[in-house]
């Protein structure tokens, strides 16, 4: 058993990876509550309980907690259908406790039944959704009331927004937007990669702030008021501190809605905290797995008190993950040490976090739902073949719209999956080969690993059109599942339509529990020596060429 380490046995790189962290956490915090809708202090809050609590309590090294762009669209639609904040965060608090009862159930693994096209559909319609949200904010708009609903209440994609938006507009809020999201894309490139240690995100942040400062001394027009601003209170006092804190209405327990929502945002949450942590773990130099089921449990409780306090919800995050493992980071330390920084920066100097425009955070936002929604992964899942590609873009485009939004678009795209997946089973219930001669006429099927229901028919109408007097071979021996009444068709052709047509039917490979009399391998012998045959033909393939083969010359039936 490995010796259990100290917390800061390590603790000259995690400080250092801690800073790193807390700057990339810092606008990503404000920016993610300012997509969600919420108070720009709950994200802080969500960001101080993922490092200090869940940090400390998490099993995982080198994962990191906090507000996720993932739960945007739930957030959105939650704020606009339970309409108070202190409702909502009732809902958290149920994720956490449900999120803890998971992990008690040992559900970390349940993460690995979610079909992947489905998961990245739903990213991808986050993306998009984050993306016509921050549109507001990215050109400063400023216009008619109808139009805020974009950013205030609605969920998904809204294209009104595009068609009243040209008027209301302020160039100085666009200008910090392209430069931060140009900025953002540039850092990404590999001649950046020396000043990589400095965070995009706040480099987008402090140049936001500075042109915005610079607009004022020599082109007030291009100024950004306070209403295009971050806007944290700025407490005098101890008390005026704590008063920002927003404490659940418990009243909200008894709306069913807040329940429902808190199920929705435990199963997403869980998700994206089970495959965060997995790709954590494939990135940790030092190899360490993390518990599924621990994690759960540390999230839930993390949950719980975020919710309890006024924060929002949280998951494990690749982008802070991925920037601890790049930094350095060898323990929860600096996780936990980002947390403190957090606490430590809202608590002592939110005056100076009001001059950030909104505009930068929008760029920040918009860049990370360009991640999630990248052209790249179309065209990738393109790639792979419809049975992914269209999963996957349906499921995304349903999560982006407004009437649909998160549960709805992923039930969706389940859907869509679950057809492919049956469509797939029904079209090759077994593969054959079959070899002619004057000699004879001997087919092989070879049934699939699975054989459903679903199989019936097709298997149905190629006993129909077996030739007379031939011999069929069917091996299950590579079948794990077939299902009863595929296995009833079976005995009635090898009993009653076989002997009725003459046709010599040998059955292999079939588990004892089938009750399936038993044939022997002198068939495979016989098709052997038959295809060594001059005048021998064979074929192969799928069920379909089969069929079309049988059924070559004969004679329409007539009704």
């Amino acid at each position: 058993m490995a010796e259990k380490k100290s917390l800061f046995a390590y603790a000259k790189k995690d400080i250092v990876s801690g800073l790193i962290v807390f700057l990339i956490a810092l606008p990503l915090c404000l920016g993610i509550a300012q997509a969600s809708n919420a108070p720009l202090f709950s994200g802080i809050v969500a960001g101080i309980i993922g490092g200090i609590v869940i940090g400390y309590l998490s099993k995982s090294q080198l994962s990191v907690s906090g507000p996720a762009a993932g739960l945007v669209s739930i957030v959105v639609g939650a704020l606009a259908e339970l309409q108070a904040f202190e409702i909502f965060v009732c809902a958290v608090m149920l994720a956490g406790l449900f999120q803890v009862i998971l992990g008690f159930l040992k559900a970390g693994t349940f993460a690995n039944f979610f079909p992947s096209s489905v998961i990245e559909g739903m990213l991808a319609g986050i993306g998009l959704t984050i993306i016509f949200k921050q549109l507001p904010d990215a050109v400063g708009y400023n216009g008619p009331d109808q139009l805020i609903g974009m950013r205030d209440g609605e969920r998904g994609m809204n294209f009104e927004i595009l068609t009243g938006i040209t008027d209301h507009i302020k160039i100085g809020a666009l200008l910090i937007t392209v430069i931060g999201i140009a900025i953002l894309a540039l850092w990404q490139t590999k001649r950046m990669k020396k000043f990589q240690l400095i965070p995009a995100g706040l480099l987008v942040v402090l140049i936001g702030t500075f042109l915005n400062m610079l607009f004022k001394t020599t082109a007030g027009t291009l100024h950004l008021d306070d209403e295009f601003l971050v806007q944290l209170n700025v407490p005098t006092s101890a008390k005026d501190f704590f008063a920002q804190f927003s404490f659940p209405d418990f009243s909200g327990f008894l709306n069913p809605k807040v329940w429902q929502f808190g199920a929705i945002i435990a199963v997403v949450a869980s998700i994206e905290t089970l495959l965060c942590i997995e790709a954590t773990d494939k990135l940790d130099p030092m190899k360490r797995n993390t518990s599924g089921n621990a994690e759960l449990k540390a999230q839930g409780i993390g949950n719980m008190l975020s919710g309890l306090i006024g924060g929002l919800p949280i998951t494990s995050v690749i982008v802070r993950s991925s920037a601890n493992i790049n930094a350095g980071a060898k323990s929860k330390l600096s996780a936990i040490f980002h947390g403190v920084l957090l606490l430590t920066c809202v608590a002592s100097i939110p005056a100076i976090l009001n001059y950030i425009p909104k505009s930068a955070l929008a760029a920040i936002l918009i860049y990370t739902g360009f991640r999630l929604a990248r052209p790249a992964l179309f065209r990738h899942m393109y790639k792979v073949g419809p049975t992914e590609f269209i999963p996957f873009v349906v499921t995304a485009v349903a999560v982006a719209l407004p009437f649909l939004g998160l549960l709805k678009g992923v039930a969706i795209g389940f859907v869509i999956n679950i057809f492919y997946l049956l469509r797939a089973n029904m079209r090759i219930p077994y593969y054959y080969r079959r070899v002619q001669s004057d000699n004879g006429d001997i087919t092989r099927l070879e049934l699939a690993q699975e054989v459903s229901f679903l199989n019936k028919g097709s298997i149905k109408e190629t006993f129909g059109s077996i030739a007379d007097g031939s011999t069929v071979i069917i091996d299950a021996s590579k079948s794990e599942y077939i299902d009863y009444d595929v296995l009833e068709e079976i005995r009635e052709f090898h009993d009653v339509q076989a002997p009725n047509r003459n046709i010599t039917v040998s059955l292999v490979g079939f588990r004892n529990d089938y009750k399936i009399p038993q044939g022997s391998n002198v068939h495979y012998q016989m098709m052997d020596e038959l295809a060594s045959d001059k005048t021998a033909k064979t074929s192969a393939g799928k069920h379909k060429k089969l069929l079309r083969e049988l059924n070559a010359g004969r004679p329409p039936v007539n009704e």
